[in-house]
């Protein structure tokens, strides 16, 4: 009797299967996987430290490609207004990207950093990434940099958002930066470089475009910090922003 009930489910069981494999003429066609792109400003801003500095600010991200293969250019960088100083570029990238789990995604391309002048001094260098979402929602970019002298330095970026309601969010964001190995020609010791840790309120508009206000504080570290010392300079700054988080 056991075998005759056995035998009868697997056969019920097959017949399931069978027409679960038919695929009825009236259903769609599966969704293809369709090219898309998107241009994001997560911070567009002008921000006043507490040496009465206006200094603008721009962190933005771009990608064009699939769900599994994707082109990113990443480019973050600022001016100090009224200075006389040319712009600091703090990145500029170009990264071809794999997704590699869930919300994970590895990205390898080049980069260059450095101050626009006419000069030659712009640091160039090949990068290593990890770029997604983390447990609890933490978007995390982090990154491992070897320039053309064969300096190593890595950078990491977490930020989160935390909805108030349903167009207004609070976001606390931070920033570590560190060298592996020395860099004489651009003046970046071995250890931690720096940290910079910002919150911002911002209310969408619309969902392409959220003005927010914010604050921000940022420190030297180890070696870093004891050569700002030495020329006199400053090695922590607080600030307070202004700024909108646009994308199209």
């Amino acid at each position: 009797m056991n075998l005759r009930i056995i035998f009868g489910l697997l056969l019920l069981t097959a017949t399931f299967s069978s027409i679960a494999q038919e695929t009825p003429e009236s259903w769609p066609s599966p969704v293809k996987d369709s090219l898309n792109g998107i241009v994001l400003f997560d911070r567009l801003e002008v921000s006043r430290n507490n040496r009465d500095e206006n200094i603008a600010v721009w962190d933005m991200i771009a990608w064009y490609g699939g769900d599994t293969y994707r082109l990113y250019f990443k480019s973050e960088g600022e001016n100090q207004q009224n200075d006389g100083e040319p712009t600091d570029i703090e990145r500029a990238e170009l990264l071809a990207s794999r997704l590699i789990a869930p919300f994970w995604e590895f990205q390898v391309g080049i980069g260059t950093r450095g101050e626009l002048t006419s000069e030659n001094n712009m640091e160039n260098y090949a990068v290593l990434s990890l770029y997604g979402m983390a447990p609890y929602q933490f978007e995390v970019d982090s990154s491992l940099i070897i320039n053309e002298d064969g300096a190593i330095s890595i950078s990491m970026e977490a930020e989160y958002d935390y909805r108030i309601s349903q167009t207004s969010y609070i976001q606390p964001r931070i920033s570590v930066s560190a060298s592996l190995s020395e860099s004489e020609r651009f003046d970046r010791p071995t250890g931690f470089n720096a940290i910079r840790v910002g919150l911002r309120y911002r209310m969408e508009v619309s969902r392409e475009f959220a003005p927010y206000v914010g604050a921000y504080w940022s420190r030297a570290l180890g070696n870093s910090a004891d050569n700002l010392r030495s020329t006199g300079d400053p090695v922590h700054e607080t600030g307070i922003v202004l700024g909108a988080r646009v994308w199209f």
